[in-house]
């Protein structure tokens, strides 16, 4: 941009005079945007004249042929106008392994390694800094946007092709695809080596070939080099810098001592457990690498003797030696372990140790006590600019304190103490704190008065286990620029104090990060409190959040950027003028964004409720995420994007394909530029369409030959014979096929299955194949046979049917939701007077096939279900382990754990008229323990007489349990294969499959078909109102409670049954059990 290039203090006119010149600079870059953002910052360095302009514009080296035609002349010419002091550094800089990220202070060190930087030995640092930024300002690097404050960057790979040219006779780089690697080690010799490769002519890179290069003076290495014993690196005599990443160099460490000009050591990731003992020889040592070195437990004694040390990264594991403070030109220190050994604490070490700029601090919660912390001395530390300070986080995987790590009061209320002695000075730009779990922050945060942090920049805030509040001194700070607040799950309210302590609260925030707070539900602030005048970036990630605060939306103007993912409650966005860019992801309740006039780009990822999109003019880009979806959402017809970019399934990829004819062709037809893709594996863009509006081009890699032209199920069919063929009407029918459409044409694209006589299977043959293979009780051959289906074919469509059915149906067959459950429980008592029953319990044995497809025995399953009253199937569960035993499958189930923890029949209870409730409950025969949810008849007493309440209950509970003999008697006689006839899965889990697959089609043919049969018209209310479920409700009791209020509200009429209803009663409750095992 031109205020990147001019000063703005340049008046227009002179800017004017410029322009004409500028304009053929950027002819000469020949349309490259990196040569214009190299001749940019070069022009930015020469200054506004005109005579400076014209300088460069006529430049002889534009000109120059010697040169390789791959290279760039505006990167050259920028090369050749930077001073000496520069070109050195940003040689270097092309250097470092492309795959790795390197920060400021890492490339800062290996420039003063390689002697690069001169000036007064305290300042070098600060001086390598301006000599990185000048690079940057250059672009000739450029900045991660990952990362704050220009802490990573990278070169590009034109800029990086031209420097590695000009170092092509002192540096060898060896990459990917460079195959005379060897020829070069062993022909010339080095000053820089980087070894990014091992793919080479003759196999893998051996030491020896390096230990050659005796001249070298700076080695990187990123890869696996084959070493052997003896190898060593005494030879390396003149090596000033060496970063070795994620290699095994343990036979290496023992010669490290004889590296005296060493003054970079990087182990990154190595496998080492300990360093020489004689370490401390290396007197010229001034940077030390350790990161990642996990097995390093222990660092040598003398490591206190490396007195020229300026930086130390230690992987957060090693035990400190005493004797450390005494390394006091020290200036950045990180992974410092806190560490107690009796009386003495690890941070004792570093009271003397002034010079730091960079801090960081591990296991905190080490530190006994306040003191300890207070001998750190971090405030007097005046040139302290980055400060971490680490506790092991108490937080599990979902963001929640891990149960058995749970955290006494005492706990937090003396890392609370260490903390409030842990405070910096006020020269602090950059603080992260991470596993703190006090249960408030401390002291020096929360009230900015006691250490005035004025020139805090960065703060970051992790994993936060007890902190209930965030701080309202936060808004005070003058130079906050980045807030971030990660995993703080006490946390459920930002209020308005938040913000109101400040007359002009955060006045330079221009990013706020808050991820993972899993329970904040509300964010206060009002519209008229003007706060974040600045704020250009919002990321919102893994909360409860209700509602963005309207506050946001009025004040926040300056508020580019928004990202919102996660957020549970969210069900609208609305009225923010000026956002460029929104991303929403997952987020299940969102219903509308509207009123974003200035809105960009958008990109929407898995947000099924969302329906509106308004208001929203100046739309580019959408960027739609969804691989549930089976259609385009109607609001593409209201909007009008330039280009859309749809990432979804293969089955809307189809409708898309379809163009004109299709039926998503009204809703994309309008939009400039399309480009949709469907998945396959790990290849996300494998099917594609593209379409362009002007010339109403459309293309794709779907195959046309997939016909969908039903033969199997065809409409020639009569209904009764539909019926008898498939067990079910032909709506009924269409739904299945809804239900696995998706996954069978992504099968279909993978595999054509056809007849005998080569016609394609349509989705509706496949299904129409599958549910013969289920319910006709046939071998494949004979089904095959008359299908005109050979038997694999049959197998495999069958097998991917269940699969479909499994991820998509078992709905079907899920516990009911209460409005559900209230309906259900009504049946029941209308047809089996059980009033606020919810189901049957019963448990079956079925054998899928004798035999296995291996031939093997097959022992079947033994299957545990509950049945509502008009035999649908609300809850299964089977027993893998050959267990036969009804009350081992009952406690191994998931029925067991959510009934007893309150998460099923959790209910409205049953007032009964002497004030008594009972609660939700099933039933089940005799085999099962009583329990207050699940209620099983009485036993004959010792005079074989129960009395008349117990009798009728029993009566009552009998005829309910029939229920279940229906069910399981109707499931298998529909469902052939469930009766060992025919084919049958090859596995348990594909036996699983099938189960549940005749479950699911069992319950939607009664939903679809059968709804209201056998209900009696007769209505009895007033019995059921919504209280809580007593979790400790005595069971024998409950029982007793419901049995006399059947025999009260019964009649007479019942009670001339009862004395032989109850003689016979255990007879019946045997004979259930020996029938459904037999079958």
């Amino acid at each position: 941009s031109r205020s990147r290039v001019l000063s703005s203090e340049i008046d227009e006119d002179h800017i004017n005079m410029l322009k004409d010149i500028g304009l053929k600079i950027i002819q000469k870059c020949g349309g490259l945007p990196l040569a214009v953002k190299v001749m940019g910052g070069l022009l930015c360095k020469r200054g506004g004249l005109h005579r400076d302009w014209e300088q460069v514009l006529d430049d002889s080296k534009w000109s120059i042929t010697k040169m390789p035609q791959e290279l760039n002349y505006a990167v050259y010419l920028s090369y050749e106008y930077m001073p000496s002091y520069l070109k050195q550094c940003f040689l270097y800089y092309s250097l470092l392994p492309k795959s790795k990220k390197f920060n400021l202070n890492q490339v800062v060190a290996l420039w003063m390694s390689e002697g690069f930087i001169h000036g007064n030995f305290r300042d070098l640092e600060e001086l390598g800094e301006k000599y990185y930024k000048e690079l940057v300002s250059r672009n000739l690097i450029e900045p991660d946007k990952s990362y704050v404050d220009l802490w990573v960057c990278s070169m590009h790979d034109v800029v990086r092709s031209f420097a590695q040219y000009m170092t092509k006779d002192e540096a060898l780089v060896a990459q990917d695809g460079d195959n005379d690697i060897l020829t070069k080690l062993s022909s010339q010799k080095f000053l820089r080596l980087s070894i990014e490769t091992n793919r080479l002519q003759s196999g893998e890179l051996d030491w020896k070939f390096l230990q050659e290069q005796q001249s070298v003076r700076t080695l990187f290495s990123t890869i696996q080099i084959m070493m052997k014993p003896g190898d060593s690196m005494v030879t390396f005599s003149h090596l000033r810098a060496l970063y070795i990443e994620a290699a095994d160099v343990a036979a290496l460490v023992e010669s490290l001592h004889q590296l005296k000009h060493l003054r970079y050591l990087a182990l990154i990731n190595a496998n080492i457990s300990v360093l020489p003992g004689n370490i401390g020889k290396m007197k010229l040592l001034q940077f030390l690498d350790l990161c990642g070195c996990e097995n390093l437990v222990n660092l040598p004694d003398s490591i206190v003797n490396l007195v020229q040390l300026r930086l130390l990264e230690l992987p957060g594991t090693s035990m400190i030696p005493r004797g450390f403070s005494g390394l006091t030109i020290i200036r950045r220190l990180s992974g410092f372990r806190a560490y107690m050994d009796g009386d003495w604490c690890s941070l004792d070490e570093l009271g003397p140790l002034s010079q730091l700029r960079l801090i960081g601090l591990v296991d905190l919660e080490n530190v006994s006590a306040a003191s300890f912390a207070a001998n750190a001395r971090l405030g007097g530390k005046m040139h302290l600019i980055d400060l971490f300070l680490y506790c092991t986080s108490r937080l599990g995987h979902d963001g929640l304190v891990k149960e058995k790590e749970g955290v006494s009061e005492e706990e937090q209320r003396c890392i609370e103490k260490v903390f409030d002695e842990l405070c910096p000075p006020s020269s602090v730009e950059n603080l992260d704190i991470k596993g703190y779990f006090g249960k408030q922050l401390p002291r020096w945060m929360i009230s900015t008065s006691t250490v005035p942090l004025t020139n805090l920049k960065y703060l970051m805030l992790s994993d936060l286990a007890c902190c209930t509040q965030l701080p309202n001194g936060l808004c005070k700070l003058p130079c906050l620029h980045l807030l971030q607040v990660n995993r703080a799950p006490c946390i459920r309210q930002i209020g308005n104090g938040f913000l109101q302590e400040a007359a002009a609260p955060f006045p330079r925030l221009n990013k706020l990060n808050l991820i993972g707070m899993v329970e904040w539900e509300e964010w206060e602030w009002e519209e008229k409190v003007q706060a974040m005048p600045r704020l250009e970036n919002l990321v919102l990630d893994n909360c409860k959040l209700w509602r963005v605060p309207p506050g946001l939306a009025s004040n926040a103007r300056a508020l580019k950027a928004l990202y919102i993912q996660r957020v549970h409650h969210l069900s609208y966005l609305e009225s923010f003028p000026s956002v460029v860019e929104l991303t929403v992801c997952q987020i299940p309740d969102l219903e509308r964004i509207t009123n974003l006039p200035n809105l960009q780009k958008l990109t929407i990822t898995d947000c099924p409720k969302l329906k509106v999109l308004q208001s929203i003019p100046a739309l580019k880009r959408l960027v739609l995420e969804d691989c549930v979806m089976e259609e385009l959402p109607d609001y593409m017809l209201d909007i009008k994007p330039r280009h859309l970019q749809l990432l979804c399934r293969i089955w809307l990829l189809y409708s898309l394909a379809a163009g004109q004819s299709g039926p998503e062709w009204d809703k994309f037809s309008h939009v400039e530029h399309v480009k949709a893709y469907a998945h396959d594996g790990d290849n996300q863009r494998k099917w594609y369409v593209l379409y362009t509006r002007d010339n109403c081009k459309l293309d794709s890699n779907i195959s046309s030959s997939t016909t969908f032209e039903e033969t199997l199920s065809s409409s020639m069919l009569d209904a009764q014979g539909f019926e008898s063929l498939y067990k079910m009407r032909r709506s009924t029918f269409s739904y299945v096929c809804s239900l696995v459409r998706v996954p069978f044409l992504e099968d279909m694209m993978a595999r054509d299955h056809t007849f005998f006589d080569g016609r394609v299977l349509s989705l509706q043959d496949r299904v129409a194949v599958a549910l013969r293979m289920l319910n006709s009780g046939e071998s494949p051959v004979t089904i095959g046979s008359s299908l005109g289906v050979d038997e694999s074919t049959l197998s495999l469509v069958t097998q991917v049917f269940l699969k479909a059915m499994w991820e998509r149906a078992m709905h079907h067959c899920s516990w009911p939701g209460s409005a559900k459950m209230q309906k259900l429980k009504c049946k029941f008592d209308k047809i089996h007077g059980l009033p606020n029953c919810c189901g049957v319990l019963h448990t079956a044995h079925i054998t899928v096939g004798s035999t296995n497809c291996d031939g093997k025995e097959n022992d079947g399953i033994l299957v545990q279900a509950i049945v509502d009253a008009v035999m649908r199937f609300t809850d299964i569960w089977w027993n893998l382990t050959g267990s036969m035993n009804k009350s081992n499958i009952l406690r191994d189930s998931e029925l067991l754990e959510k009934c007893e923890n309150g998460a099923w029949l959790n209910g409205s209870m049953l007032r009964l008229s002497d004030g008594s409730d009972v609660g939700e409950y099933i039933i089940g025969n005799a085999g099962y323990t009583l329990r207050p949810w699940l209620l099983t008849p009485y036993q004959l007493e010792n005079d074989l007489s129960l009395s008349d309440s117990k009798a009728e209950f029993n009566r009552r509970h009998t005829a309910a349990t029939v229920v279940t003999l229906r069910a399981l008697a109707r499931l298998k006689d529909t469902w052939k294969c469930l009766q060992g006839e025919g084919w049958h899965p090859s596995n348990k889990d594909e036996m699983c499959d099938t189960i549940g697959t005749c479950c699911a089609l069992h319950n939607i043919v009664i939903d679809m078909e059968e709804e209201g049969a056998g209900m009696p018209s007769h209505q009895r209310e007033n019995y059921i109102r919504q209280v809580r479920q007593v979790a400790d409700e005595d069971a024998v009791r409950m029982r007793d409670i419901l049995s006399q209020h059947l025999i009260e509200s019964g009649g007479k009429s019942t009670q001339l049954l009862m004395c032989l209803f109850a003689r016979k009663l255990c007879l019946f409750n045997s004979c259930c059990d020996s029938v459904l095992l037999l079958g």
